[in-house]
């Protein structure tokens, strides 16, 4: 009897492995298949700015310094150009020097022609990130983004953007009671970041100027990659608006969450080891340079390997505690191995007399 139990033991336990191992098989088969953010070196990444009407001298100051330096920022740091970066500004024109980074007046007319041209030239796989500046309105349906003339509602930017299903979509909303308008955007495959948590927080935020800070000069580059991901400039941003407040000895009226699995439930607290931050993560700003030119066909190849393992690292570390320990650090350890002896063969293709005296 004894060895009948054990072997029923034996056999559960190993069809318990075997099954949480389908399991995880298909759920990378269903990763793998998705394809969001693979941040090839042939994508091309927009960004459209779209920073709305204000009053007073204060805020007008406010919105135009984040608008412009994140246009500038942009272009300087992260490979963008005037080709890859719009910016539909207020009513289209500003008092002295500045005029020349807008490219149309940021209302309904002008961002469906934006959205239009840039769907005649994206392709699969291309990289989309719309950054919102000025002030929001409104609750759940409701939800608005002040623009010249009528304002514009969440459902309907989010009908807009439908037609870049093949593309990796990023929004980051930094205004104020962003988050009815923000949730409207949640979908597969998007990273969408709301500065306020609630309709409630109405006052100006100071998330935006922080966000833009983590991009400026890659402060917000916490890995030391010299990438900023969406995840890095999310968390940069929320810990300097926490300090912010504390300085100020006031409560918070800014909470900022961020979404990016598509349920349209934000994060306040966003990691790789929570449902959301995954993706925030391999979702970087920047433009990678092609850095295959003279290698030969064999070493592209490898290095193309290097980058899926890498990849497939990344997701499965962040979806650890999905799975029993034992098959986590073994399914680890085949990737592992695999990407080192892809390294090591690439460079021994990169530099074959260096390798041969080792």
């Amino acid at each position: 009897m004894k060895n009948m139990n054990l072997l029923l033991k034996t056999v559960a336990a190993g069809l318990g492995s075997l099954l949480c191992s389908a399991a995880m098989a298909q759920a990378d088969a269903d990763v793998s298949a998705k394809n969001f953010f693979l941040d090839r070196p042939e994508s091309t990444k927009y960004a459209v700015i779209l920073a709305g009407p204000t009053v007073g001298e204060e805020n007008k100051s406010q919105f135009r310094q984040w608008a412009f330096s994140l246009h500038d920022i942009l272009a300087r740091d992260y490979g963008y150009s005037s080709d890859t970066i719009s910016l539909l500004y207020d009513r289209g024109e500003v008092e002295g020097s500045g005029t020349e980074r807008i490219d149309a007046v940021c209302d309904l007319q002008g961002i469906e022609a934006e959205l239009a041209r840039l769907q005649s030239i994206v392709k699969t796989g291309d990289q989309i990130t719309i950054y919102l500046i000025g002030h929001g309105s409104g609750s759940d349906e409701e939800s608005k983004f002040n623009i010249v003339g009528p304002d514009i509602t969440g459902i309907q930017f989010a009908a807009m953007l439908d037609i870049f299903d093949q593309q990796d979509m990023i929004i980051v909303n930094t205004t104020s009671a962003s988050y009815g308008f923000s949730a409207s955007l949640s979908g597969e495959g998007r990273v969408v970041v709301s500065s306020t948590r609630s309709s409630s927080e109405k006052f100006d935020p100071v998330f935006s100027n922080y966000f833009i800070e983590a991009l400026d000069s890659r402060n917000g580059d916490r890995d030391k990659n010299n990438r900023v991901s969406i995840l890095e400039a999310f968390n940069y941003a929320k810990s300097n608006v926490e300090e912010f407040y504390e300085e100020q000895g006031r409560l918070a009226s800014e909470h900022a969450g961020l979404d990016d699995n598509g349920d349209a439930l934000f994060s306040l607290n966003p990691t790789t080891a929570e449902i959301d931050g995954r993706l925030a993560e391999i979702a970087y700003i920047d433009n990678l340079v092609d850095d295959t030119v003279g290698l030969s066909a064999e070493a592209i190849r490898l290095k193309s390997r290097m980058q899926d393992l890498e990849r497939s690292v990344f997701i499965l570390r962040g979806r650890k505690a999905e799975f029993l320990e034992d098959d986590y650090w073994q399914q680890l350890e085949v990737l592992l191995v695999d990407l080192a002896r892809a390294t090591g063969q690439f460079n021994e293709q990169v530099n074959p007399v260096e390798q041969s005296e080792r």
